[in-house]
């Protein structure tokens, strides 16, 4: 009994000394640049290997995606959408071969996002090779 008492304590602590895997740095709740959305970043749904984020607040709540290629989706509202997915890790706070889509223009281009030293978030936006950068802030 003293030996099973032992043996279980060691395990609980062995289980407490291990460090906790630390969540990526791009993971969390961002402001956009403009201030008028905000975007839950975590692991996707279907490859928790993958980085997504969904929009979790509007400025402009009943947003539509009225601007959707799609004729079928322009009816359907912006809160809740998937508007950056399937990037891969490129290393720690850095993550490349996404896609993020603008509700206000209908369009998705190729994305990269990184983690900045003073707690931003890049975003970058690119067609062919031509990128355009947004900073995000980290909202509460």
């Amino acid at each position: 009994m003293l030996i099973a008492r032992l043996a279980a304590a060691t395990v609980l602590a062995a289980a407490l000394a291990t460090p906790a895997l630390a969540a990526d740095p791009v993971e969390g709740l961002w402001l956009v640049q403009s201030g008028t959305a905000k975007v839950k970043v975590a692991p996707c749904a279907a490859d928790k290997a993958r980085m997504c984020g969904q929009i979790a607040w509007l400025q402009t709540a009943g947003a539509k995606d009225a601007n959707n290629p799609d004729a079928s989706l322009r009816d359907r509202p912006v809160m809740g959408m998937l508007m950056i997915r399937d990037f891969k890790p490129a290393g720690p706070g850095k993550w490349t071969g996404g896609k993020i889509y603008d509700p206000n223009s209908g369009k998705t281009y190729g994305s990269k996002m990184s983690a900045n030293p003073d707690g931003t978030l890049k975003v970058e936006g690119c067609v062919a090779v031509v990128c355009q950068a947004q900073t995000w802030k980290r909202a509460s």
